[in-house]
C-alpha cells in the first residue's frame, strides 16, 4: 500500500495488519482497524496479567493477540502500526522491511481514516511546552465558538477522535512527538508550529539532526502558516526546508517586538503582524501578558504559538484573549503550591530535561532550586552558566545529582549546595526542608529537576505531589 494516504472505509477490508503494543494507542488502533474489517494482531513482549487482561478485552472482539514475542513478525502481514515508543530499530520492523511491509503510527492510521469533510489539524511539536500549547489553542478555538479538541500525545488516541465522523469537530488541535511524527508520511495539517529544539530522545532517534528532521516533518504539506520560534534559528531551519503548499507563509513569534508576518509582545500586550490587512503598516492586539497563566517568558512564548495557529484559522482577535484567559495550566507545570514565609514554593516537576528547566529559571530572579533525578545523559554546564547569578543556593538529590553539583562547582562556586545523599521518597521533605532553610523572603523555591524522575519516583507527576506534600507540611509546622 506504500504511504499513500488511504480515505475509504473499504480499503482496510480483509487487510492483514500487525500493531505493535499493547498500550493505549495500540489498543485504539486495532480496535478501529478491526471494525473497518481488517484482520488484526497484536504483539507485544509484555506478558504480566495486566497484559494478558488486555490481550482477554481484544480477544473477546476478535483481535488476535501474541504476548512474549514483539520480534517475529506474523506471517502474511500487510501493515505493521506501532505504538510510538517503538524505536525503528526494533526487530520487527527490520523483518518487516526485509518483507517489504510498511511501517507506520497512530497518527497515520488517524489521517488515513479521515472523511472527505474531516475537520483540518492544527499541529504543534517541539522539545518543551507542546501539551500547554496544545491545551491554550483548544481553549482559544472555543471561545472562539468553534467545536474542537485536544488530541494526540495529549492523551486522547487521535483514531477514536477521528472515528466519531465527519461533522463531529470544526478543527483539532493536535500535539505531536517526535515518535509520532517519524511514523507518519502522509500528514499534511493545515498549519503547524514548532516551539522549539534541543536535544532529547537521542537514544531513540540516533542522533539531533534526525530528531530534527523529525519533528520538521510537522511542516510538510502546510496549507496557511508554518509558524517558528524567532529564538531558536533550528525552528525556523525546519520551515525553509519543508515543502509546503503554494501561498503559506512563515509566522514567527518572538517574545520582543514583532515585523511584519510577526507575533510578539510590546509593552506588555501580545501583538500580531502576520495575520491582518496590511501587516507592514497594522498591528492587532490579542491580549495582554496578564491573561496568561502563568506569566513566564517561556509561557508567553508558548501562548503566541498558540495564538498564531488560531489566527491562522481566523479566529478574531477577541477569542485570543479570552481563551487565554480561560486556560488553566495542568498540575505540575510551574504551579504555584504555597507561600510560606514570605518565600512562594513553585512545582515544575514537568521540568524534566536541561531545556525545561533553563526556562523555568529564567522565571523568577531569586531562587532556591531543587533539582537531580536521572540525567539521561544529559550536561549541565550551559544550564548552570546561564542561571547562576539567579540562584540563591540548591538542593540536589537523585541518583544523577553529582553531575549537577560538579557543574555548580565550575559556573557558580559561590551559590551554597546541599547534597541529599538519598533517592527515597522521603527525601523530597528533606530538601524542601533544607530549600526553606537555605532561602530569605522574597525568594523562590522552584522544584525544577532538569532530570527524569525514575530513580525515586513513578513519574514527575508523583514527584510534583510529593513535592506539594511537603511545602503543606513545611506551611503546618512553620503555621
Amino acid at each position: 500500500m506504500g504511504s499513500q494516504e488511504v480515505t475509504t472505509p473499504s480499503a482496510w477490508q480483509g487487510m492483514n495488519i500487525t500493531v505493535a503494543g499493547l498500550g493505549v494507542s495500540g489498543i485504539s488502533a486495532a480496535r478501529a482497524l478491526a471494525g473497518l474489517g481488517a484482520s488484526v494482531t497484536v504483539v507485544d513482549g509484555g506478558s504480566s496479567e495486566a497484559h494478558r487482561e488486555r490481550a482477554a478485552s481484544l480477544e473477546g472482539q476478535g483481535i488476535s493477540v501474541r504476548l512474549a514475542d514483539a520480534e517475529t513478525l506474523p506471517e502474511g502481514t500487510d501493515l505493521v502500526v506501532t505504538s510510538p515508543g517503538w524505536k525503528p530499530t526494533s526487530p520487527l520492523f527490520r523483518a518487516a522491511a526485509e518483507a517489504g511491509v510498511d511501517v507506520v503510527g497512530d497518527v497515520e492510521i488517524a489521517w488515513r481514516l479521515r472523511g472527505p469533510d474531516a475537520a483540518p489539524w492544527l499541529a504543534i511539536t517541539g522539545t518543551n511546552g507542546k501539551t500547554t500549547t496544545t491545551q491554550m489553542l483548544a481553549s482559544i478555538l472555543a471561545a472562539a465558538g468553534l467545536r474542537t479538541a485536544a488530541v494526540g500525545n495529549i492523551g486522547t488516541p487521535i483514531v477514536d477522535v477521528v472515528q466519531e465522523g465527519d461533522g463531529a469537530y470544526d478543527v483539532l488541535a493536535v500535539e505531536l512527538s517526535s515518535y509520532q511524527l517519524h511514523w507518519a508520511p502522509s500528514l499534511r495539517a493545515h498549519s503547524a508550529a514548532v516551539l522549539n529544539l534541543a536535544p532529547d530522545h537521542l537514544d531513540w532517534h540516533g542522533s539531533m539532526e534526525a530528531y530534527a528532521a523529525d519533528k520538521g516533518r510537522v511542516y510538510e504539506g502546510n496549507r496557511v502558516a508554518c509558524v517558528y520560534n524567532m529564538a531558536d534559528k533550528a525552528t525556523e531551519d525546519l520551515v525553509r526546508g519543508a515543502d509546503v503548499e503554494e501561498g503559506c507563509r512563515a509566522v514567527g513569534f518572538t517574545l520582543g517586538t514583532p515585523g511584519p508576518s510577526q507575533l510578539g509582545v510590546v509593552e506588555g500586550i501580545l501583538v500580531d503582524r502576520a495575520f491582518v490587512e496590511d501587516r507592514h503598516k497594522q498591528a492587532q492586539e490579542l491580549a495582554e501578558i496578564a491573561d496568561v497563566n502563568p506569566p513566564a517568558p517561556h509561557n508567553i512564548a508558548n501562548a503566541l504559538a498558540a495564538a498564531a495557529l488560531a489566527r491562522a484559522f481566523g479566529v478574531p482577535a477577541a477569542a485570543v484573549r479570552d481563551g487565554l484567559r480561560a486556560f488553566r495550566p495542568d498540575a505540575h507545570r510551574i504551579q504555584h503550591v504555597a507561600d510560606v514565609d514570605r518565600v512562594a514554593y513553585i512545582d515544575d516537576s514537568k521540568a524534566t530535561n536541561t531545556h525545561a528547566a533553563e526556562a523555568s529559571l529564567a522565571a523568577y530572579e531569586s531562587i532556591v532550586w531543587i533539582a537531580g533525578g536521572l540525567a539521561k545523559g544529559a550536561t549541565f554546564d550551559e544550564l548552570v552558566a546561564k542561571s547562576a547569578k539567579r540562584l540563591r543556593g540548591v538542593v540536589l538529590f537523585g541518583a544523577d545529582r553529582a553531575l549537577i553539583r560538579e557543574a555548580l562547582a565550575r559556573h557558580a562556586p559561590e551559590v551554597p549546595v546541599v547534597d541529599l545523599d538519598r533517592t527515597d521518597t522521603g527525601a523530597m521533605l528533606a530538601a524542601v526542608r533544607e530549600a526553606a532553610r537555605l532561602s530569605e523572603p522574597g525568594d523562590t523555591v522552584l522544584l525544577a529537576p532538569a532530570c527524569a524522575s525514575m530513580d525515586m519516583f513513578t513519574n514527575y507527576n508523583k514527584r510534583g505531589d510529593a513535592f506539594a506534600e511537603a511545602v503543606r507540611e513545611l506551611g503546618a509546622v512553620d503555621g
